[in-house]
């Protein structure tokens, strides 16, 4: 039987998905965690397992949060762990409501999920087809693409706008497919972390053919102190913003995050979705959102951190790409593989490269401590090449 109902197969039916790919999205749904393209996780947990990876390595390598949760998450978490026999689905309706307050829209423009990954595999899921592809950036996150790829939707790549700090070029994306069915914007960029201006973000939502979404994906928006979004949700654009409490806020194992958006256009990503949320991370979430000062004390503990690694970087004459998030991109000048293995045999785990840019590999911003290991084993695989 198909998890999905029929109303939701006879739309994917509409948009061009063959009975077959939906049949695959269908028992993918009802399998949960059995989706392909968790890009992140998957590529972790090939790492995790492999037997030359020493237990105190220095793990810079998945743009994480090493100050963890904050402590009024923590006290929050851990008072409600003894009644976790319970799904206490209220602790989600209050996050969603406080979420909700904070960005100044209503409740149903609010749904909770256990991370942002989801909700970003459904919302292309949703929006795209055989006759409405995905526009995304080069690089990026891969796994809106990778969604798409699934279902058998186009996936168009646009390289970011290197001359002017390597943001999206949203102008770009518009013309190589003028009719697509979402366009994903992950600001700041997932590799890069650079960040592109509120304003084209604008345009974009301006110019998009109608019946499209753009997907915002703000993940690392905290780490910058630009505007959010959610402006363009209170219009009732056709604007999905996902947002995650895995970077800034420290609770990357513990899942929670959400996405925000006009309440029918939340609709059409929920049949994807099912089951309670983890209340640990609802509660932790909650907790986070109303710790005062909270976001600002550790934007600059993260940016502090990244300016001084960048500042040496420059006085070594390495080349990168200057970032405003908790990760940055590296030119090692070899193959980024090479570069890989090498800072292993150091203890030291860094990201991974990119097919457009082969040399670059993407290094996460860790403690003042994790990042000198990162510098002299750095120095030490560079000398090699």
């Amino acid at each position: 039987m198909s998890f999905i109902n029929c109303e939701v197969e006879q739309d994917f039916l509409k948009r061009g998905v063959s009975r077959r790919n939906f049949g695959r999205i269908s028992a993918l749904v009802a399998g949960g965690a059995a989706l392909p393209f968790y890009n992140e996780a998957a590529m972790a947990q090939q790492l995790s397992m492999r037997l030359d990876v020493p237990v105190d390595a220095v793990r810079i390598n998945a743009n994480e949060n090493p100050l963890g949760p904050c402590p009024e998450a923590a006290e929050a978490m851990y008072a409600v762990i003894k009644g976790g026999g319970r799904y206490m689905y209220e602790k989600t309706f209050e996050f969603t409501k406080t979420l909700a307050d904070l960005d100044g829209v209503k409740p149903d423009y609010v749904q909770a999920f256990a991370g942002s990954s989801a909700p970003l595999h459904y919302s292309v899921i949703a929006f795209t087809s055989k006759d409405r592809g995905l526009v995304t950036a080069d690089p990026d996150y891969e796994a809106a693409s990778r969604a798409a790829q699934f279902i058998g939707a186009k996936v168009t790549k646009v390289k970011l706008d290197a001359a002017n700090g390597y943001k999206h070029d949203v102008k770009a994306m518009l013309a190589a497919d003028p009719n697509a069915g979402a366009y994903y914007v992950c600001n700041p960029n997932n590799p890069t972390g650079t960040l592109t201006p509120k304003s084209d973000i604008e345009w974009l939502v301006k110019n998009k053919p109608a019946g499209s979404v753009v997907i915002l994906d703000e993940a690392y928006i905290h780490l910058t102190g630009a505007d959010f979004g959610s402006d363009l949700v209170q219009q009732d654009k056709d604007v999905i913003i996902l947002r995650t409490f895995s970077k800034l806020f420290g609770m990357a194992g513990l899942r929670a995050g959400a996405a925000i958006g006009r309440p029918d256009l939340l609709k059409k990503i929920m049949p994807y979705s099912a089951g309670a949320h983890p209340v640990t991370g609802m509660v932790g979430a909650t907790a986070s959102l109303r710790a005062k000062g909270l976001v600002e004390k550790r934007r600059a503990i993260i940016a502090g951190t990244r300016n001084d690694t960048l500042s040496w970087c420059t006085s070594k004459g390495y080349t990168f790409i200057p970032s405003v998030s908790n990760k940055f991109m590296i030119d090692v000048k070899m193959p980024a593989r090479a570069y890989i293995e090498g800072m292993v045999k150091e203890k030291v785990l860094v990201g991974r490269a990119w097919p457009s840019m082969p040399t670059y590999v993407r290094v996460s911003v860790g403690l003042p401590e994790e990042m000198a290991k990162w510098k002299v084993a750095h120095e030490k695989v560079m000398s090699k090449a």
